[in-house]
């Protein structure tokens, strides 16, 4: 004999906030909700987050995946669609800042992203885009053809 755990998978929803833009359509709108909702700009570690939308780009959850050192953090796949899955996201819009201010994209970002949008095509999630958070800006990914 062998016994067999059984187990549910459940959300708890941690907190909410009212937020004005109710469809994300640009990286600027996802720019204005990283720092209102996450305040990623101050930030002083890097922090991987993802915006999951709906069917309609709408924002239906919000969440902070990793939080690394001052220029480097661990994103694994798995870890960025569990979420989206639990979310039961349409697509979502990854994003992370640069604590050096600095919003342009690594080597390693662009790899990690390429890697995220071929696991999202798998799962049937898009990933939209992307951004970068900086001091003073942001840089989008998808605007800059990187994935």
């Amino acid at each position: 004999m062998v016994r067999i755990n059984f187990y549910t998978l459940k959300m708890v929803k941690e907190d909410s906030v009212l937020y004005e833009v109710p469809v994300i359509q640009s990286p600027a709108e996802v720019y204005q909700a990283a720092k209102q909702l996450l305040a990623l700009h101050e930030k002083p570690q890097e922090h991987f987050c993802i915006l999951c939308l709906n069917t309609k780009n709408k924002i239906v959850g919000v969440h902070t995946i990793s939080i690394g050192s001052l220029n480097t953090s661990i994103v694994h796949p798995r870890e960025v669609f569990k979420a989206a899955l639990l979310n039961n996201a349409n697509g979502i819009i990854c994003l992370h800042n640069h604590p050096s201010g600095d919003p342009e994209p690594s080597q390693e970002d662009i790899k990690i992203t390429r890697r995220l949008v071929e696991a999202g095509e798998i799962l049937g999630i898009k990933v939209l885009d992307h951004v970068i958070i900086g001091e003073q800006g942001y840089v989008s990914m998808r605007e800059r053809c990187l994935m």
